[in-house]
């Protein structure tokens, strides 16, 4: 009965239209209500789960983000990527993808991703004779990347959610194969669509073209590197990589390529402490709703209901990424990491699947949600952008879908894809 009045309070909060948050946070009050329990554990519950030091560099990424976004990093990185790989056949949209890895794996966010590109490219590829549905398409699933590729605040949420005990470095190596293996395979979506449509590639540059590209690009790259670097080398925790990364990123963007004026330095700032606010509430309110959900052994429960269906350790892992899939559609990816893997991880355990490998798959399933309707922060983004209707997009999404799919489906039942890089780490 408990276990019920805690989803039926939380289901009724996300019915009513309450973020994400408060409706976490009213069920764990409620669960909390009903068992007798002091609301001061509760509130002790919610401090502690935002109480973690792991946590500090979520702030730091997201205003690096922030900034880059501002700064006038995507540009350069989509001149290089262009000049890079422009001249294969529907160039632009192979463009697209290679831009998404660049930025994304310094972003570390979906929906900057999608914004940042998506407003230079978007129009770009419709004044070359591209469809809109297609540009939006590409840049939409294309910013998965940015969930997967290192650095990625979401990593650093997921570890926090497994107990603190996994390795964010190991995360971070562990999202590098999967992240280029999904552009990759987006690429080839990308090429065999635009053949199909007839469109052409751009005009090869020439290489001094290319080699100004990389140097005019090089500062923004190093941005990834400093803190991906410095993490795996041991060097800097992942706060001081976050904390480095955000004052180099203001040095290139304000000093190097003098493009973050004052204006747009505000903008940033308010944004990411904005969202920094709103994933610290959902942090500590789903810490509360994690303890109900291991007082009431929701994980066993769980487990009995997938055996009873099956005991194919294959069939259990599809049936927990289709979950994934259906949540994803419908809920925030932040909300998701944090309540869902209390839940799904001792099941994956459970079948023999490594926490790391399963967090990997996890960020690619909740990445795949952010490109699908109902409610796919990216799609709107995208389509947006692109000044056309979601309906319109997804009508024609499908190949891409596929393609991302065919990459989860590679990660999640060979393991050496993400476990390789963690392994040799050590």
């Amino acid at each position: 009965m408990g276990l019920a009045i805690v989803f039926g309070l939380f289901v009724l909060g996300l019915a009513v239209g309450a973020p994400v948050a408060f409706a976490v946070g009213l069920a764990a009050v409620g669960g909390f209500l009903y068992e007798g329990l002091p609301l001061f554990v509760a509130f002790q519950r919610i401090l502690s789960g935002i109480s973690v030091f792991s946590l500090l560099a979520i702030p730091f990424f997201i205003f690096a983000g922030e900034l880059m976004l501002h700064g006038g990093i995507s540009q350069r990185l989509v001149r290089l990527a262009s000049a890079a790989v422009g001249r294969v056949r529907g160039g632009l949209g192979v463009v697209n993808v290679t831009s998404s890895m660049l930025f994304g794996g310094i972003s570390g966010s979906a929906v900057a991703d999608t914004s940042a590109l998506g407003s230079i490219l978007i129009p770009v590829m419709k004044e070359k004779g591209y469809d809109a549905d297609y540009a939006v398409n590409v840049t939409v699933t294309s910013s998965v990347a940015g969930v997967v590729i290192p650095p990625s605040h979401n990593m650093i949420l997921y570890a926090v959610a497994a107990g603190g005990g996994l390795s964010i470095t190991k995360l971070f190596m562990a999202g590098i194969v999967p992240g280029i293996l999904m552009c990759v395979l987006l690429a080839l979506a990308a090429y065999v669509v635009a053949v199909k449509r007839g469109y052409q590639g751009e005009r090869f540059p020439g290489w001094s073209s290319l080699v100004i590209s990389f140097f005019s690009a090089l500062p923004g790259l190093l941005t990834a590197v400093i803190i991906v670097g410095g993490v795996l080398s041991g060097i800097l925790t992942v706060t001081e990589s976050g904390a480095f990364g955000a004052i180099y990123a203001i040095i290139v963007t304000g000093l190097a390529y003098r493009e973050l004026h004052w204006s747009a330095f505000k903008v940033a700032v308010y944004q990411s402490v904005r969202t920094t606010a709103l994933v610290m509430i959902l942090v500590g309110c789903a810490s509360a709703f994690s303890y109900l959900l291991a007082l009431y052994d929701v994980p066993t429960l769980l487990i009995e209901a997938l055996v009873g269906i099956s005991d194919n350790p294959l069939i259990i892992l599809l049936m927990l990424n289709l979950i994934l899939l259906a949540l994803g559609m419908i809920m925030d990816m932040a909300a998701l990491i944090l309540i869902c893997t209390p839940i799904f991880l001792p099941i994956a355990a459970q079948f023999g699947m490594d926490p790391i490998q399963f967090g990997i798959m996890m960020m690619m399933n909740l990445g795949l949600g952010l490109c699908t309707p109902p409610v796919g922060a990216c799609l709107f983004v995208g389509s947006v952008v692109g000044k056309i209707k979601i309906e319109q997009t997804v009508r024609t999404i499908w190949p891409f879908y596929l393609a991302l799919f065919a990459a989860l489906m590679l990660v999640t039942y060979v393991p050496a894809l993400s476990m390789a890089l963690p392994n040799w780490l050590g």
